[in-house]
């Protein structure tokens, strides 16, 4: 079999954990070699190996979701959903055969505007979220279709499109729902919206949405996963399903659930812990 290894912080290197891993994935026979760019992906390669925490996950994501090549995260970070496995389990794991390849949605984001691609380079696609932020002190107006008929404005701070992987992402913190990850749904949720019956909205993953901006501001803020750029509020955004799906290796012992329960503490009464 061969890796290629994701790793963004070098300071990993020095982790004892991460030194075993990649000595045991060498002493069974597996070839592995970094990569940094799409341009580093050997023919043939089986898999890559995001080392790291889900940040990590997100940009290797970014580097092979269009290939086809499927992602197994290796957790070296802090809170992992997408990176959930621990080192000591994936070789054992791969060389048993005790894994699964699972399709996560992407999202495709197409800015229209004067000098819109040339200017900020997007690359276009986002496995979380897409969002928009005001950047300065005025409420940012957001303008939405879906299939091309026109929801309410939202006036607030920003408004964000997630998927279900990104549903424990930014969009947890807004409000949004958490969604198990092979639900296929997306959510639009206005983040800090000045109007009390504003909630975030579930809709069908294979929606179409078209986002325009009203803004005092030269620039607003979007960002796709952990990326961010300012764009001009006369620009056009249409957002769908990508073409293509995420292929992420799923361990046999990945539990969502107990992912929440283990991460996010979700249903502890903290009254019990005292």
């Amino acid at each position: 079999m061969r890796i290629g290894l994701y790793i963004r912080k070098e300071e990993l290197r020095k982790d004892p954990k991460f030194g075993k891993l990649i000595s045991q994935l060498e002493e069974a026979s597996y070839e592995v070699y970094e990569i940094g760019t799409k341009a580093d992906i050997r023919p043939e390669t089986d898999l890559v190996l995001s080392a790291g925490g889900d940040g990590t996950f997100l940009n290797a994501a970014q580097t092979v979701a269009d290939v086809g090549i499927p992602i197994l995260g290796v957790n070296f970070g802090r809170l992992g959903f997408l990176s959930e496995n621990r080192p000591e389990d994936v070789v054992d794991a791969l060389l048993a055969g005790e894994f699964s390849v699972e399709y996560r949605t992407m999202l495709n984001a197409t800015v229209k505007g004067v000098n819109a691609r040339k200017e900020i380079g997007l690359l276009p696609y986002a496995l979380n979220e897409v969002s928009f932020h005001r950047i300065g002190s005025s409420v940012l107006g957001i303008d939405v279709t879906l299939n091309g008929e026109a929801l309410p404005t939202y006036w607030a701070d920003g408004l964000l499109l997630a998927t279900s992987s990104g549903s424990t992402a930014y969009s947890l913190s807004v409000g949004g729902p958490i969604c198990l990850p092979d639900t296929k749904v997306l959510i639009i949720a206005p983040i800090c919206p000045h109007n009390l019956n504003v909630r975030p909205l579930v809709i069908p993953d294979h929606s179409k949405i078209g986002i325009s901006l009203q803004s005092r501001d030269d620039k607003v803020r979007m960002t796709m996963d952990n990326r961010s750029f300012d764009i001009d509020p006369s620009w056009h955004v249409d957002i769908s399903m990508a073409q293509f799906s995420l292929k992420r290796i799923r361990l046999a012992t990945s539990d969502f659930v107990k992912g929440l329960t283990s991460r996010l503490f979700w249903g502890e009464d903290m009254r019990n812990n005292g």
